[in-house]
């Protein structure tokens, strides 16, 4: 047993009586030769709140004490969840719930020790007598989630502070006056700043810092940018020992490298990617078989031909773990010159790829599987509108109509399709649908086995030359995109089939199954809903569910409940299977220039093309990685992953505010479809159905009438004209207020006054709202309204 099971093995004992650390080494017979590493496991364990000090600096695990341990998570309301670090003895950890007032000094993120906190209360009918319902009150801080904040510089009569960015942390923090800063420029009020906090032990007062970076001006786009940089350590420079190893690389795939990999560079071979694809991981092609059927090549980007094990470009990709996407740009993981160059299955360049062969009959039946190395050359790079009107439409006039996306967007545009000889286009269009005509059937087949439609509506925002929100639209998951979708599906789990099949330690992409107390709770939440449904233990009424909530007004809100109810997909070391997908074997193979996890299982396949003397492997593959390195390497994984979808949701949301707040500003404001998703005594909440973008119309801004809700809470009605808003309605809206720092967003309705209108546009709205107001009570509409 290593120290820290040594350490456990004592403390869980049923007869153990806290000791002070020098009993407890006493306790292990720790060597002299262990003693740092002793002292470092169990100040490692203090920190991590596993273990806790209790009086006279006795040790005990902190559960045995009615403590617990774990990081803090705040709302804006200032109540807060403690999310534990695993119990050695449990793998589960469940949150608990911190009333605002039992936080102490604590801010969001922060490494807490908690004490738990148990009332009885009266028993709820049916119950046999009175249950403890625990929450926990913060005892003492162990380690701040970061010392630094970022937020806006104001100015008060006697004193400067910073109103963070993070509205979850609801102190403002006092600073110096800028003056005496010491910075230059000097900060000024309304600067985007970064602020050392200093400590803080007394919550009745402010918190306090130092000014030591100025960011830019407090919402234009490059302090936002620098400010999502910041807070989640991201950084799109590399070290320069890194940039040192990648001058080495050539700029194109030298004829040396091609080697005895199969060259494919005569196959009609195609990417199809966003318009705003910055990087190429994949490309297909199809080519029929003597049997009657078809041949479908995946062929990914080699990046472990180029990026070596134990090199600086190598380390840095690891602690990277994952390329980062911010609205219009992109923090790679790779250096450009891979990333957008070298790796890039950009068209008309031969570049180094892995390639898994997919054979289908006429029926769209996987019969068989094969893997190369191997070589290509794309002849288009395609955007998925581009793909989607080859498939939709047959005049190739109007596919060529289809626009390329504009240069600043993407990391490639391709040559427009009205330079693409009409003979390659007739290809294109032809593979394309018999790609498709398998991709149905895929679909189709995996859906009834029990696969998930778990994908959430995606906003894509696109950006101007100077860094603006300039165009919002709703990502539609067409034709195109589950064509790619199936075919990458394919491939990972042939992959992870292999691999598993040989017992060659990989990376795996794991997603277990839902805890059943979860899936109970979330069965309640959805019956007050008026919803039912059967067992959700049982894929096929989980499957059922999703396909009607999408078709509910609330059901945005309650696919994220279905979603927080089920455990996030994450890497492992072992084949654990996919609940979402419902495959038992699932590995991610297809994305390496922006996924290390993709990168580790490619060079993983190379030690399987070797083992299996597969003419195209190398000669001696550099990797075979051991079990707990892989284990390592998964939980480290799990985090950037998490830290990257973080920042790309913070993204999202900022340049949404700046979208509308332009919007807001406007000379011309302009209307937005919208549906009524949920009721409150204060206002509605909406969804645009243009954006995907959600809001509130106030009920203050009702100007028409007296609004209150109906009897049966899910509409409001007007006292004297008796105009309904009811959920699922679908209203027209424009943009009422837009509060950055709160980061909220509310609306009003089209036809009602904006509050400061004068008498004037008061009576020209109210002439527009009579044409369109229906006297008596409208039948309400609970549809929801199709998407195109």
């Amino acid at each position: 047993m290593d120290i820290r099971q040594r350490i456990f093995a004592v403390l869980g004992t049923d007869d153990y009586i806290p000791m002070k650390r020098g009993e407890l080494q006493n306790k292990l017979r720790i060597k002299a030769a262990e003693q740092a590493a002793f002292d470092a496991e169990i100040d490692a364990l203090l920190r991590s709140g596993e273990i806790a000090r209790l009086k006279k600096d006795r040790l005990c695990i902190a559960s045995d004490a009615d403590l617990v341990g774990g990081k803090i998570l705040f709302r804006q309301s200032g109540t807060a969840t403690i999310i534990p670090d695993a119990d050695p003895r449990s793998p589960v950890a469940e949150g608990y719930p911190v009333r605002s007032e039992d936080t102490a000094t604590a801010l969001h993120g922060d490494r807490v020790l908690a004490r738990i906190i148990r009332e009885r209360q009266t028993p709820r009918v049916g119950e046999k007598g009175p249950e403890a319902r625990p929450h926990v009150r913060v005892i003492r801080i162990l380690e701040r989630g970061s010392d630094t904040i970022v937020g806006t510089l104001e100015e008060g009569r006697h004193y400067a502070y910073i109103i963070p960015d993070d509205p979850r942390i609801i102190q403002d923090i006092l600073v110096p006056p800028p003056a005496n800063s010491g910075l230059r420029p000097l900060p000024r009020k309304g600067d985007k700043v970064i602020v050392k906090l200093l400590e803080w032990t007394q919550r009745h007062v402010n918190p306090s810092g130092e000014i030591v970076e100025v960011l830019g001006r407090t919402h234009e786009p490059d302090a936002e940018f620098k400010a999502i940089l910041h807070k989640y350590q991201l950084n799109p420079q590399f070290p320069a020992t890194v940039e040192k190893e990648v001058t080495s690389l050539p700029e194109t795939v030298p004829a040396q490298d091609i080697g005895n990999r199969v060259d494919l560079r005569k196959q009609f071979v195609f990417t199809i990617d966003p318009d705003d694809a910055k990087d190429f991981d994949d490309a297909l092609n199809v080519e029929p078989l003597a049997n009657g059927g078809v041949r479908v090549g995946v062929h990914i980007a080699d990046v472990s031909a180029y990026v070596k094990g134990g090199t600086a470009l190598d380390n840095e990709a690891q602690a990277r773990g994952n390329s980062t996407y911010l609205v219009g740009t992109v923090i790679p993981m790779l250096p450009h010159k891979l990333s957008n160059g070298l790796c890039s299955l950009v068209e008309a360049e031969d570049r180094s790829t892995k390639s898994v062969f997919l054979d289908y009959d006429e029926s769209g039946r996987l019969t068989s599987t094969s893997f190369a190395n191997s070589v290509i050359r794309s002849v288009k790079r395609l955007t998925y509108h581009q793909a989607f009107a080859f498939m939709r439409e047959n005049s190739l006039d109007k596919v060529i109509a289809t626009p390329l996306p504009p240069s600043h967007q993407t990391g490639a545009t391709g040559i427009a399709l009205s330079e693409v000889p009409r003979k390659t286009l007739q290809r294109l269009q032809k593979d394309i649908r018999t790609l498709w005509s398998i991709a149905e059937r895929l679909r189709k087949a995996r859906f009834k086995k029990g696969s998930l439609d778990l994908d959430m509506p995606e906003t894509k925002i696109y950006v101007d030359e100077n860094g603006y929100a300039d165009r919002i639209e709703l990502l539609q998951n067409d034709e195109s995109h589950q064509l790619i979708e199936e075919f990458m599906l394919s491939a990972n789990e042939a992959v992870a089939k292999v691999l598993k099949a040989d017992k060659i330690p990989a990376i795996y992409r794991v997603h277990e199954d839902p805890d059943p107390e979860k899936l109970r709770e979330l069965r309640e939440t959805l019956l007050l809903h008026g919803i039912q449904c059967g067992n959700l233990e049982k894929q096929e009424a989980m499957g059922a569910l999703l396909k009607t909530l999408k078709e509910h007004p609330q059901g945005h809100s309650l696919r994220i409940h279905v979603l927080r109810s089920l455990k996030q997909a994450r890497y492992s070391g072992h084949p654990d299977g996919h609940y979402g997908l419902a495959k038992s074997d699932y590995a991610h193979f297809t994305s390496p220039i922006r996924r290390y996890a993709d990168l580790v299982v490619h060079r993983v396949m190379d030690y399987y093309l070797h083992r299996h003397k597969v003419a195209s492997a190398p000669e001696n593959p550099a990797h075979r990685y051991s079990q707990g390195k892989l284990e390592s390497l998964a939980d480290h994984l799990c985090i950037t992953e998490r830290n990257s979808v973080d920042a790309e949701r913070e993204s999202v949301k900022t340049k949404l505010l700046e979208f509308f707040e332009r919007e807001l500003h406007s000379d011309s404001p302009k209307r937005f479809k919208a549906i009524i998703t949920d009721v409150k005594n204060h206002g509605f909440f909406i969804e645009l159905i243009e954006t995907g973008a959600f809001g509130l119309v106030h009920v203050s801004t009702l100007t028409d009438d007296l609004y209150l809700l109906n009897r049966d809470g899910d509409g409001m009605i007007g006292r004297r004209h008796r105009r309904t808003f009811t959920m699922g309605d679908t209203i027209e809206v424009e943009v009422e207020r837009v509060d950055r720092f709160k980061r909220q967003i509310d609306f009003r309705v089209s036809t009602m006054a904006p509050r400061g209108a004068n008498k004037s546009q008061k009576n020209q709205i109210k002439k527009q709202a009579t044409k369109k107001t229906v006297r008596g009570k409208r039948k309400p509409n609970n549809k929801r309204v199709k998407r195109s």
